[in-house]
């Protein structure tokens, strides 16, 4: 297993409400939010973003984190499995000229919408059946994603992470560390399905053989 490592630390922090979010949600806005079509990315605030447009001020302090973590140069290959519409990727194609990208999601509607420098670059995918070919990324990346899976579908994400990647990763998942903030993550929660504590967490990636870094997103 990889190291517990928060490379997400230089993005920058807003301020969150959770339990006016938690009191203001209901299933069937959490319904809506997990078909990630454009009521999730640019519909309602209830149901996701509320708009999800480019700001370079968002991804351009973290690229230089993950390059110096995984030492990436131009010669490099990196792949954003959620990669939405390709904020992440166009700043790492930006801030690292030529490096090779690649990102897939679930969404169509996010792929169609994506940042036009970065769209041929993106696929329609999902996580659990990646259509990459093993060993194919010096870095995988996957960001608040495959939380949104079953426990089943989680472990199948996670291996093919493992599979099409030549030995680096780094995810963050949805997990808590004391009761109250397990009840301020599921006021929070709109999309994961699967939510554990942080020593569960750690335990799942060693039963399952995740190798990878992984953080913790806890609002």
């Amino acid at each position: 297993m990889g190291q517990e490592i928060d490379l997400l630390i230089n993005y920058p922090k807003t301020k969150r409400d959770v339990e006016e979010r938690g009191a203001t949600k209901t299933e069937e806005d959490r319904t809506i939010a997990r078909q990630f079509g454009k009521d999730f990315f640019d519909g309602d605030r209830r149901h996701g973003y509320g708009g999800f447009g480019y700001m370079e001020r968002f991804w351009t302090p973290v690229v230089p984190t993950f390059q110096n973590q995984y030492n990436l140069t131009e010669k490099s290959s990196i792949l954003d499995v959620g990669a939405a519409k390709g904020f992440m990727l166009y700043d790492f194609s930006r801030l690292i000229p030529n490096i090779t990208v690649a990102g897939c999601d679930v969404s169509d509607y996010a792929i169609k919408n994506a940042k036009e420098e970065v769209k041929p670059f993106l696929k329609t995918a999902n996580a659990v059946d990646l259509p990459y070919e093993d060993n194919s990324f010096d870095l995988v990346i996957s960001i608040n994603t495959v939380h949104n899976l079953e426990k089943p579908e989680l472990t199948r994400a996670l291996q093919e992470i493992e599979r099409v990647s030549r030995g680096n990763s780094f995810i963050t998942v949805d997990a808590y560390r004391n009761e109250k903030e397990k009840e301020l993550m599921y006021h929070w929660n709109l999309t994961a399905k699967t939510i554990m504590h942080v020593d569960e967490w750690k335990a799942f990636f060693n039963d399952i053989g995740y190798t990878g870094d992984y953080y913790w997103f806890i609002p």
